[in-house]
């Protein structure tokens, strides 16, 4: 499957011969392939770069190795007690005041270095996602706003919240307090985390106990678990399933390996499916087309005053 990365459009009629006919193109313009099967979305082998997606270990990513600095970094900083010291301090929401929208905004000025399939700003990825979504899921609108909302935690990047460093807001996120499972993007970088040589964290269970659930569970510190503090914490009304989105659709070695598993509960296991349906948008949907913001803004906006207060507390 190849997605169109040269056309641009920015009015609802489309003239047939630009658009195939195993696609569709949203209300942004933001071109769909449709699937064979099922009429789903069909996940295509390459990124608009031309590698594979997650492109980590080859040579064929030109950021590699950036990226592979990068987790070297996280792997030996994101402690346990480093994750509860950013809790406690993030987890005061007294950084800014602002809306959903506002907020999408300004993450215009973030770009994620740890991501090797994207170099357009953070809320054209976010729309892309949004909008594939609600071509293949209609009827859930809370799932279209959690795509929207997903990577608004990236602000921790900007000044007015802390400028935290890429490797403590964007990446694979894990369990911290437990052992560093081999699943783990360039696992061996925790060799030099403290909590490797740490007794109490380096068993199987560590801190937690089998079955658990994963909102008793520590994980490493970025804009997932900021974000699903705030929305949280300011009673947005997204059924748990959204809010299971947000927090762990960084967590790679769950929902791709299949790790971790032994710390979910009956509810995380019903909430895996919608992030498994969630991720492969997340993504599959990262492209060069972009989506005209201004067009689709009022459904965004409708679906924030639905779920959400006016104003936030960041």
């Amino acid at each position: 499957m190849t997605i169109l990365v040269e056309h641009y459009v920015s009015d609802s009629r489309i003239e047939e011969k630009k658009i195939r006919a195993d696609e569709l193109v949203l209300d942004g313009g933001f071109v769909v392939p449709k699937s064979k099967e099922a009429d789903g979305f069909d996940a295509p082998d390459i990124n608009f770069l031309g590698h594979s997606f997650r492109d980590y270990e080859s040579g064929a990513s030109e950021r590699q190795q950036g990226v592979e600095e990068f987790y070297r970094m996280q792997h030996i900083n994101q402690t346990y007690d480093f994750v509860k010291k950013m809790r406690k301090e993030y987890g005061k929401l007294n950084k800014m005041e602002m809306s959903i929208w506002e907020c999408c905004e300004l993450l215009n000025n973030v770009v994620d270095e740890s991501d090797p399939d994207l170099d357009e700003p953070q809320i054209q990825h976010l729309l892309q996602t949004a909008e594939a979504i609600r071509r293949d899921y209609p009827d859930e609108d809370w799932l279209h706003l959690t795509a929207l909302i997903h990577d608004l935690g990236k602000v921790l990047l900007l000044p007015e919240f802390g400028g935290l460093p890429q490797w403590a807001v964007v990446g694979d996120t894990f369990p911290v307090g437990c052992n560093f499972d081999s699943a783990n993007i360039h696992h061996k970088y925790f060799i030099d985390n403290p909590d490797s040589n740490n007794t109490k964290y380096n068993t199987k269970n560590g801190v937690y106990s089998e079955g658990c659930g994963l909102d008793n569970v520590h994980m490493s510190w970025g804009h997932d678990d900021y974000m699903y503090l705030v929305a949280k914490e300011n009673g947005t009304t997204l059924p748990h399933a959204g809010l299971f989105i947000i927090r762990y659709h960084s967590f790679y070695p769950l929902h791709k390996a299949g790790t971790y598993t032994y710390l979910m509960n009956d509810e995380d296991r019903e909430d895996l499916k919608w992030l498994h349906v969630f991720n492969k948008y997340d993504l599959y949907s990262k492209s060069k087309v972009l989506v005209d913001v201004e067009q689709v803004k009022p459904y965004y906006v409708s679906l924030i005053n639905k779920y959400f207060p006016a104003k936030l507390k960041w």
